[in-house]
């Protein structure tokens, strides 16, 4: 890891959100059927500009792929965000939403709307409910003598995540095929009906959440030296653990409640960004939230152009992140577990 300065970290960070603006115009272009990138600055302006437009472009563009893009951007963003905040509040790398069952949790909440319609919550309100409920159990099973070891964790985020997901599956057994299919994709995760209705009702919750968590940025720097430490710097840690894990579970059942379970995604992309800007969560969360939005543009471009069906989501970002988390365990090994 380089250590730069602090301009050189603004200026790595601003180059990676040019990157993500130019992913995103490739995505557009790229498809079962190509647009010009030209065309697709057409459409786009018309629309900034309010121009009346119609035609196929602006159908493919405009109807289509931008909200599918903008949603994939955000997704990226919070899981990236909530994986870097479990890891700065738990102290370590292996951390993320999706082993800490909490997107297990948030998927059985959807289920749970979904089979029993009479339940007077949405998907995304049960689905958040659960999702508290999972990591909040999964911290309190590995808590041991004021401590929360990693492998304890670990092992109560993987305990906890079969048990919701062994809960998914009976509904899945008793479920009609309508029900079914709706939790079949809560499991694979995708964005194959994702339009603007969608955009709208993340477009300002996750940007609100990801800022929410950026603002204790500094606290999290202060939080990940140490308990001891952070409480002789005056910071009560038991409850801006409680905030934090808060914020970041409200992200997480959002994106379930639109894509389903994509897992890996808050595991890699802020481990990544550490690698590249280091620990400082000032400018480690902003960089996670760009890679993470990156990521998943990518990964979802590839679901829905690999072949002439779309690949579930899920299933590209587990293909890319299994490997990761070998390498990981690999390399840091002695850091995390200890030994020789």
């Amino acid at each position: 890891m380089v250590d730069f300065s602090y301009r050189s970290k603004i200026f790595i960070i601003g180059f990676s959100a040019f990157l993500l603006f130019a992913t995103m115009l490739i995505s557009i272009s790229v498809g079962a059927y190509n647009v010009p990138i030209n065309e697709v600055f057409k459409v786009l302006m018309a629309h900034i500009f309010g121009k009346e437009i119609t035609g196929i472009y602006n159908t493919i563009v405009w109807d289509i792929r931008v909200p599918r893009v903008i949603v994939g951007m955000l997704i990226g963003m919070a899981l990236a965000t909530s994986g870097a905040t479990y890891q700065g509040v738990f102290r370590n790398p292996l951390v993320s939403p999706f082993i800490l069952g909490v997107s297990a949790g948030a998927a059985f909440g959807a289920a749970l709307s979904i089979m029993y319609s009479f339940i007077p919550l949405s998907a995304q309100i049960s689905a958040f409910i659960f999702g508290m409920i999972a990591v909040f159990a999964t911290y309190s099973l590995a808590r041991v003598r004021g401590r929360t070891p990693l492998v304890t964790l670990l092992l109560a985020g993987v305990i906890l995540g079969s048990f919701f997901n062994a809960l998914v599956a009976i509904f899945q057994y008793f479920a009609s095929e309508a029900q079914l299919k709706a939790i079949v994709f809560w499991i694979m995760g995708g964005l194959y009906h994702v339009g603007w209705k969608d955009v709208y009702s993340v477009g300002l919750l996750i940007p609100l959440g990801i800022l929410a968590i950026m603002s204790y940025s500094w606290k999290l720097n202060i939080l990940s030296l140490g308990d001891e430490e952070a409480r002789a710097l005056g910071i009560n840690t038991e409850r801006l653990k409680i905030i934090l894990i808060i914020l970041s579970t409200f992200i997480t059942p959002l994106v379930v409640s639109v894509a389903g379970i994509i897992g890996w995604v808050g595991l890699m992309i802020p481990h990544a960004s550490r690698l590249i800007l280091g620990p400082d969560h000032r400018f480690l969360l902003p960089m996670s939230a760009i890679f993470g939005g990156i990521f998943l543009i990518i990964c979802d471009t590839i679901a829905r152009t690999i072949t002439t069906g779309e690949v579930p989501l899920g299933i590209v970002t587990s293909i890319l992140g299994a490997p990761y988390l070998i390498y990981l365990l690999r390399s840091k090994k002695t850091q995390f577990f200890g030994g020789d």
